[in-house]
């Protein structure tokens, strides 16, 4: 007879990181199938919107600073970066004060898809977080102090 196994939680849905785990999965699901006839994954609309929003700034944007305020690794950026270059939704140049570092900047092409795109992500969270109603704002607040300092 094995023993019994050990949790803090008496079954999976009684744990906080389960369910996030749980409901991640679901709402990625979701903002992947509107994506799809945008041509972009998640991780590419993330980085082009971030960039998009935080460019219109009079400074540019490094990689190093997308990464960060995107949420994502930097090698990940690099590579993500590259490929909507090739799309020709950003461009990299070296930036004008740090030689060693990229400054990217959005194209009129990046800047339309970015628009459409959180159309789409807008309209699949409205209809995703509809179910919590007037509550929804005090989940972004708690969401946001599990992030804070990161």
């Amino acid at each position: 007879m094995s023993e019994a196994f050990e949790s803090h939680y008496g079954s999976p849905n009684e744990s906080p990181g389960f369910q996030l785990w749980r409901v991640s999965n679901l709402w990625q699901r979701q903002i992947r199938k509107a994506l799809l006839p945008l041509e972009l994954t998640h991780v590419q609309y993330a980085i082009l919107t971030v960039t998009a929003w935080l460019s219109d700034g009079d400074e540019p944007m490094t990689q190093a600073e997308i990464s960060r305020l995107a949420g994502t690794d930097e090698m990940m950026t690099s590579q993500v970066v590259r490929a909507l270059e090739k799309r020709g939704l950003l461009s990299r140049e070296r930036h004008r004060q740090d030689f060693r570092a990229f400054q990217i900047l959005v194209t009129d092409a990046g800047r339309e898809l970015a628009e459409r795109a959180i159309a789409c992500v807008e309209a699949t969270d409205e209809a995703f977080f509809a179910k919590l109603g007037d509550e929804s704002p005090y989940l972004t607040y708690l969401i946001s102090r599990l992030t804070d300092g990161e």
